[in-house]
């Protein structure tokens, strides 16, 4: 396995209410490779974005954040401002879920496309706007000169979404982070999308987290996978063990929400029951109240990390229910 490019460890991040603290990422840890493709994948409300947003030092500021987020053997969390605004944008690039708010709508693409590469690049006006163009027909936009003096609200949704992959692209960042980056999109113009993302990866060998609630785009797309439910990692395994065997019951839930053009009986399971709100659920697993698999310990108890193989873990009482179960057979 290659080194990891990013590492986080035990990252917690609150923010401060009226009520006190609201915990909205509890304890994740993950890495990300050279060249791989990680997918974050959970229901709206889970954490995924505020993960995200936290490797970018893009949180509010009602919000803190803690643990470690190493990036190239620098952690994060302990730059200051200017130190983390050198990293972002240039290093690390990020596409946001709605390309029409991310973009600025008094501006025209030009002129946004140019400013990274001014800033981060040291490029001429002219330089600027020559990469810019090149940047732009890299991520198959027609015409892109006469694009470049347009306004984002003269594009479609796909080609906003290509402005925000060529300003990500801009500075050939090491790791881009892609939050759901086809949701406003049609099903033709998403699997585009994916696709150029892919193909640029495979160009730049650049590293990519992309964040989804979509299996199917898991299945496609990632390299591995890391569930997240209620702020936590519940299951982190390569995607073919996670389709294959999943350990945990809300990733196997996901999964059987999943629709199976290949079988004309197979029936749409949804998930019973919504998502707790942030530190709505004080004891136990935060998924009991849904888990149809729930013990009394599973109400009573937050759950360990069990480590499965190397790769695969999960966070679930019933992992070691199945250690046992192993136990007694080999040992039979």
């Amino acid at each position: 396995m290659k080194d990891p490019v990013l590492t986080v460890e035990g990252l917690e991040v609150r923010f401060q209410g009226a009520a006190g603290e609201i915990p909205a990422v509890q304890g994740a840890s993950f890495s990300v490779h050279r060249g791989e493709v990680l997918c974050i994948v959970g229901e709206s409300g889970c954490g995924k974005s505020i993960t995200s947003l936290s490797v970018m030092g893009l949180l509010p500021g009602s919000a803190e954040a803690e643990g470690h987020i190493r990036f190239d053997g620098r952690d994060l969390l302990r730059l200051n401002r200017e130190e983390i605004r050198q990293i972002r944008g240039n290093d690390i690039s990020m596409i946001f879920q709605e390309p029409m708010t991310s973009l600025n709508p008094v501006f025209t693409v030009g002129f946004q496309l140019m400013e990274p590469l001014v800033v981060h690049r040291n490029l001429s006006k002219k330089q600027a706007f020559e990469e810019a163009v090149r940047l732009l027909e890299r991520v198959g936009i027609p015409d892109p000169g006469r694009r470049m003096e347009q306004y984002p609200h003269e594009l479609s949704g796909g080609m906003r979404q290509r402005v925000m992959i060529a300003i990500a692209l801009s500075c050939e960042p090491k790791l881009l982070i892609a939050d759901e980056p086809t949701t406003a999109l049609d099903v033709t113009i998403q699997a585009q999308i994916l696709e150029l993302i892919l193909k640029l990866k495979e160009d730049t060998g650049m590293s990519v987290i992309l964040i989804t609630h979509d299996m199917g785009v898991v299945a496609e797309t990632a390299d591995r996978v890391l569930v997240m439910y209620a702020g936590k990692v519940v299951e982190e395994a390569d995607v073919r063990t996670l389709f294959e065997d999943p350990k945990h019951p809300y990733t196997k839930g996901l999964l059987r929400s999943m629709p199976n053009v290949d079988d004309d009986t197979y029936t749409l399971e949804a998930i019973p029951g919504t998502l707790p709100k942030p530190g709505e659920i004080q004891q136990g697993c935060p998924f009991h109240p849904r888990c149809p698999e729930a013990m009394d310990r599973c109400r009573e108890e937050n759950p360990r990390v069990f480590t499965h193989r190397p790769g695969h873990m999960s966070r679930c009482w019933l992992a070691e229910e199945e250690d046992q179960d192993h136990a007694g057979e080999s040992v039979g």
